[in-house]
């Protein structure tokens, strides 16, 4: 009798230890699952398709005329505080975001990939492009290592301690701040956070500054640059200095614009412009413009000669993107019940303010470009004339990355003769 019941508890042990074996098992195999793999175009992409929906909302600000900003620069911000977003804020910012289907550290590596690429490339001396990021703290408040570290891992962002909490360190705090910001924009971008925005209860602000000075691969005459029309509204005209330079260019058109591209030194970026046929149809333009119809347009593209009209331009733009941005989808964000949990392990912190401010300047030699985001783009016959590309009416342009098709920034020139 003693031997059958122990015979039943050793073939009970063997039961259970066979089970915990399987079990054991399965969840090796269901955590050994392949992950999904992603490249740097699917990040191209998803920035990409956020630029132009973003564009798409700020073109409609009645105040806005002349306008400019960086995408890449939002997308890298924004990014960051992606890393700690979980639950419903998670999901609102990756479809804001447009980020491809994988896990979190997926997306920040390849995104980190992309930076990576874009300040190797400006420390090559053909032209200077550098992309810079900060996390600043509240001291004494407990953020998640796993969130500083990703942050410092894949975005370069170096951690500083600072103090919210008390008014007068409140103000030196957003001082340094901003003078990190200048620094990084070749002070081109001052302010970007105004007094006000910073209270007691922040206690975070992350940081992005992209700038960009390049020369065009042959640059423009000054003595061919003139004063002409600018054709405004059907109503309204100023004059515009209006550079010239006839020369081999990667043109196209379509029915209803053309499409210009102009090489900076170096063949790493290029200006992309893009004209309406008509004199008063960039609405229209405006209205179809997305990642995919440009890469439809830009097929057109082929070099030839053009003769090339482009006015001379300076601006500043700077923008408040929170209401922007919950009109795109990440309306839980900005408020009480987000979720950025994997920023402290708690439910208590939320955003408060998206900045945004972005500078550019076109002449004969070249563009210089900066941003920043703060977070409290022949057939041999008879000879024909060439095509006459006259920019002399309003027109969008784009700073793309060749190697990614990475849109840098984006804008659209409707008055030369304003700064702002």
């Amino acid at each position: 009798m003693e031997t059958k019941r122990n015979s039943i508890v050793l073939l009970l042990i063997v039961l259970v230890f066979a089970f915990l074996c399987g079990g054991m098992r399965m969840l090796v195999q269901k955590t050994d699952e392949p992950k999904v793999k992603i490249e740097t175009s699917d990040i191209v992409a998803g920035n990409n398709k956020f630029a132009f929906e973003l564009y798409g909302q700020l073109k409609d600000d009645p105040k806005t005329e002349n306008m400019f900003f960086s995408p890449y620069s939002i997308s890298t911000a924004l990014a960051m505080v992606y890393a700690g977003a979980r639950g419903r804020t998670e999901k609102q910012m990756a479809e804001t975001l447009n980020s491809p289907k994988c896990l979190q550290e997926q997306f920040h590596d390849v995104f980190g990939q992309v930076q990576k690429k874009l300040n190797e490339q400006g420390e090559k001396g053909d032209y200077q492009l550098s992309v810079a990021n900060a996390l600043w703290a509240q001291k004494n408040y407990r953020f998640l290592r796993e969130f500083i570290k990703l942050n410092d891992e894949y975005y370069k962002a170096g951690l500083e301690n600072v103090d919210f909490t008390d008014a007068g360190e409140r103000e030196k705090s957003r001082q340094m701040i901003n003078a990190w910001v200048e620094e990084k924009t070749q002070e081109k971008i001052k302010n970007l956070i105004p007094k006000g925005v910073l209270d007691a209860l922040t206690r975070l602000v992350l940081t992005n500054a992209i700038y960009f000075k390049g020369n065009w691969a042959e640059q423009f005459d000054k003595k061919l640059t003139s004063e002409q029309d600018f054709y405004v509204t059907k109503t309204k005209k100023v004059k515009a200095e209006l550079m010239r330079k006839k020369d081999e260019f990667e043109f196209g058109q379509t029915k209803e614009l053309m499409i210009l591209h102009l090489p900076y030194k170096g063949d790493d970026l290029k200006m992309v412009v893009l004209l309406p046929k008509r004199k008063h149809e960039l609405a229209r333009i405006e209205k179809e413009l997305t990642s995919e119809n440009l890469a439809k347009w830009q097929k057109q593209v082929r070099k030839q000669e053009v003769d090339v009209y482009l006015p001379k331009f300076k601006m500043t733009s700077e923008f408040g993107l929170k209401p922007v941005l919950s009109k795109m989808g990440m309306a839980v964000a900005f408020g009480r019940a987000a979720d950025f949990s994997g920023m402290d392990g708690t439910k208590f912190l939320y955003i408060t303010a998206v900045l945004h401010k972005a500078f550019v300047e076109v002449n004969e030699e070249g563009t210089e470009a900066a941003a920043a985001t703060g977070v409290v783009m022949g057939l041999r016959s008879i000879p024909t004339p060439p095509p006459v590309f006259r920019a002399d009416h309003p027109f969008i342009f784009l700073i793309q990355d060749n190697s990614t098709g990475s849109i840098l920034f984006a804008g659209r020139v409707m008055n030369p003769a304003t700064k702002s």
